[in-house]
C-alpha cells in the first residue's frame, strides 16, 4: 500500500494525525488556487478551512476520497467558489498595476516589462474570460491539474474541458495583442 492510499485510509477512520498531514499537503495549493479566484486573502483563508471543514463532515460520513484526495479536495473548493463567485468579483485593473510598477524605479526596466506583462494577462483573465475559463486555465497550467482530473474537478468532461480551454486561451491571445491561429 503506498504511503497516500495509507494516508486517506488513516484520514477515512478521522485519524488526527493523518488529517493533519493533508492539511500540511494541501492548504498551501489550495489557498493559492482559491486566492487566484477570490482575490480576498481573508476571504481564501476562510475558505480554505471550509474545504478541509467539508472534507471531515465527508469523511464522518464514511464518504470522501478513496484515491485522489489532491482533486477531492479542489473539487470542494471549486463548489465553494461557484457558490460565492456572484458576490466576490473584483477586477484588477492594468492602468494601477502600471502606475505602481513604474513607482519603482529600483527594478530594471525588463523586470518592470515582465511584471507589466503579468498584470496585464491576471487583468484580462479577470475581465474577458468566463468563469469556467478562468477556472479551467488556472487548474490546468497554474495548479497542473491533467485534462481529465480539471473535468472531475469542475463535473465536466474532458472534451468539453478542452474547449473551454482553447477557447480561453483564444481570448488571452487576442486580449494581449498576439496572433491567435484558425485551428
Amino acid at each position: 500500500m503506498s504511503e497516500l492510499a495509507a494516508l486517506i485510509k488513516a484520514a477515512r477512520n478521522l485519524d488526527q494525525k493523518a488529517l493533519a498531514t493533508i492539511f500540511d499537503l494541501y492548504s498551501s495549493s489550495l489557498y493559492k488556487f482559491i486566492s487566484r479566484l477570490m482575490h480576498d486573502p481573508v476571504k481564501s483563508d476562510e475558505m480554505v478551512a471550509e474545504v478541509f471543514e467539508q472534507l471531515v463532515a465527508d469523511l464522518s460520513l464514511k464518504q470522501g476520497p478513496r484515491t485522489n484526495i489532491r482533486s477531492y479536495l479542489y473539487q470542494i473548493a471549486y463548489r465553494l467558489i461557484v457558490e460565492r463567485f456572484r458576490d466576490v468579483h473584483p477586477h484588477s485593473h492594468l492602468e494601477v498595476a502600471i502606475r505602481s510598477l513604474e513607482k519603482d524605479k529600483s527594478a530594471p526596466q525588463p523586470q518592470i516589462d515582465e511584471r507589466v506583462t503579468m498584470e496585464a494577462l491576471l487583468a484580462s483573465m479577470n475581465t474577458e474570460l468566463s468563469e469556467d475559463q478562468r477556472i479551467v486555465i488556472i487548474l490546468r497550467f497554474l495548479e497542473d491539474f491533467s485534462l481529465k482530473e480539471t473535468a472531475e474537478i469542475i463535473g465536466k468532461d474532458v472534451n468539453n474541458v478542452k474547449v473551454i480551454q482553447n477557447r480561453g486561451i483564444a481570448k488571452l491571445k487576442k486580449a494581449m495583442g498576439m496572433q491567435v491561429d484558425d485551428q
